[in-house]
């Protein structure tokens, strides 16, 4: 297979965000975007972004295999690579607009975004937005700025591995059973999917008790955010933000019960024990500010994947990595509903999550988007 040329890093200026967004002042001055464009080498025309709220993708493990099938592909991080606790995705949408204009600029004629994992809600946000610029506030009520000419449309959305977005995420993984919120092991045996005493599979008396349980949790948190929100405002030059801790959310019984949303997946997380993640110090939401909650972990976050994808006219192709332990048949069926007639479903059969150890599988992934580009794209 012939030698690429090495990929080029990519540093775009952005709009300045919130006050202390980052713990670096020269960000904050000059705030940018940082990238790794992986050129074809044949000067086709078609280029692709694959982007994450906050993971950093710049090392993602598409970007030689499309580029080696003719299609460019960046990897580019937000503004929050690495730390989601102030992360907005309003203002993560404006990164992604970046990022895009730069290909377009670069004389690309057709730009997709590949929206990996929690990429994928992303994506559909950012298309959906780009196509009629809505969000003009964040959820927690200060104006977002966005303009459309921050938001360049792209022609296609590709989605692997795709969650439904951070507000789902929270609902299906919170822990019921959490019944002090400062004490991570103060629970409700009865709601502890972790317990001993609960065989598997679990009951549906059991399930429909758990279900229940997190979303009260999580409504309560949610008052108690827009509560606080709510005092602030109300003070005289009192604080705008707060910094919280919400324990134990990885709690999914999917993890264990297999017999949930049946696929060809193992038991556990896709980051190892599913008991260790949940107690864990660093997990999904874990920590986060009253503003970063209500932008990507509430209910009234705007950034929901299949509502956003529904709102696109562009074609969507979906890789279903069928093994993957965070992503389940009825989240397919989900993105399907959502995309449907424009979208197409693809099996990688036995796929995890990552496709991490599987190279085949990598390229089959590639092979699969390269041959829809061809037909959407034309």
């Amino acid at each position: 297979m012939s030698r690429l040329p090495e990929a080029t890093l990519v540093a775009l200026d952005v709009k300045p965000g919130a006050a202390l967004e980052s713990q670096s002042g020269l960000q904050m001055l000059r705030p940018r975007i940082y990238g790794a464009l992986q050129r074809s080498g044949n000067g086709a025309q078609v280029a692709a972004i694959v982007m994450h709220p906050t993971s950093n993708f710049m090392g993602h493990y598409l970007l030689g295999p499309l580029a080696r099938r003719g299609i460019s592909c960046m990897g580019l991080n937000s503004r929050y690579v690495g730390n989601d606790t102030v992360l907005l995705m309003e203002r993560v949408l404006q990164d992604l607009g970046a990022g895009v204009r730069y290909l377009r600029e670069q004389g690309f004629k057709k730009v997709i975004l590949v929206g990996n994992s929690g990429g994928a809600a992303l994506a559909s946000f950012y298309q959906a937005q780009a196509e009629n610029l809505t969000a003009h506030h964040f959820v927690h009520g200060e104006p977002t700025h966005l303009h459309p000419a921050d938001l360049p449309p792209v022609d296609g959305i590709v989605l692997c591995a795709a969650h439904l977005g951070r507000s789902r995420l929270l609902r299906d993984w919170i822990d019921p059973s959490v019944i002090d919120e400062n004490d991570p092991v103060a629970v409700d045996p009865s709601l502890d999917m972790y317990g001993e005493a609960l065989e598997k599979p679990y009951s549906p008396d059991f399930l429909a008790r758990f279900h229940a349980g997190q979303a009260a949790r999580l409504a309560k948190i949610e008052a108690w955010v827009e509560d606080r929100l709510r005092q602030f405002r109300e003070t005289p030059a009192g604080p705008q933000d707060q910094a919280f801790i919400i324990y134990r959310t990885h709690a999914d019984p999917r993890c264990l019960d297999l017999s949930l949303d049946a696929s060809d997946r193992r038991p556990g997380s896709v980051w190892g024990d599913a008991r260790e993640v949940n107690f864990s110090a660093n997990a999904m939401g874990r920590t986060t500010s009253l503003k970063a909650f209500l932008s990507q972990w509430s209910s009234k976050s705007q950034a929901d994947g299949p509502g956003n994808l529904a709102q696109t006219t562009v074609p969507i192709l979906l890789l279903t990595y069928t093994a993957d332990q965070s992503t389940f048949p009825s989240t397919r069926d989900a993105w399907l509903a959502a995309g449907g007639r424009r979208i197409i479903n693809v099996d990688i059969k036995g796929g995890n999550h990552y496709l991490a150890g599987q190279p085949e599988l990598v390229h089959e992934a590639a092979d699969a988007i390269h041959a829809w580009t061809g037909e959407a794209m034309r």
